[in-house]
């Protein structure tokens, strides 16, 4: 139990200690869609008073508890204000160009349990995967679905903001913290100065992707899965920007 009566607040929801977290449009009115009352009654199992933490994607959160009812219908009921988590210091963007399988969908997971805050899919002229139209529309949208339930996994009161299918220079213009660097062997070591990362397909970028004045990181000395150094660049995003790591 969170102690509400003397003042004692948890700073963010992953301090609440609740059982789960859901997004909801109104904190006001802590009403889930039948989806995520379905996940907290029959498939977490909640116990009826068990705290779950609301949030609205935006920083803003209460807790709540688990009201249970016949079947699905069970809801939640608030147990302490509305509470606004802190912005990061600075926020951090990740590009990546998808692969096959479900490998994106495990990079949009990871990216997100991490903290990063704008996470954009992009084309590359090595690109295998070709997400273009409708099929783009359809990823994308299954990618901002597991944003989400990585979110509340995590207990994120902010949701990841998913942008795509964009070439470089469009993520440099409209979606970039700072300067855009990509990924690449034998750039410069990572700096707290860095904010956002593109990271390439299996090839790597292309020559023409690498000759357009865009800085150079490297990300470590072994050669990488796409994906894991997708993740390996929100880490390090993440942690410099928390003050987790310093750069030397």
């Amino acid at each position: 139990m969170v102690d509400h009566v003397n003042g004692d607040l948890p700073a963010s929801p992953a301090a609440a200690g609740a059982a789960a977290q859901v997004f909801l449009e109104d904190l006001d009115a802590p009403v889930p869609d039948p989806d995520d009352l379905h996940h907290l009654s029959r498939v977490l199992r909640l116990r009826p008073g068990e705290a779950v933490v609301a949030a609205d994607g935006a920083g803003s959160w209460r807790l709540c508890r688990f009201v249970a009812g016949p079947g699905d219908g069970a809801g939640l009921t608030a147990d302490g204000p509305v509470l606004v988590e802190a912005a990061p210091g600075a926020p951090v963007a990740v590009g990546f160009v998808p692969v096959k399988g479900e490998r994106p969908e495990w990079v949009v997971q990871k990216l997100t349990e991490l903290g990063v805050d704008r996470i954009v899919v992009l084309r590359s002229a090595r690109s295998v995967v070709r997400w273009e139209g409708d099929r783009a529309a359809t990823a994308l949208d299954r990618l901002r679905r597991v944003a989400r339930e990585a979110a509340a996994q995590s207990r994120r009161a902010r949701l990841p903001v998913l942008e795509g299918v964009w070439d470089l220079a469009t993520m440099a213009q409209r979606s970039a913290p700072g300067r855009l660097a990509l990924a690449h062997p034998g750039g410069a070591p990572p700096d707290g100065a860095l904010r956002c990362v593109a990271v390439g397909p299996e090839g790597g970028w292309g020559e023409d992707e690498r000759a357009e004045g865009t800085p150079l990181v490297d990300l470590g000395p072994r050669v990488l899965r796409a994906e894991t150094a997708a993740v390996a660049a929100g880490t390090i995003l993440c942690a410099l920007r928390d003050g987790v790591v310093r750069p030397l």
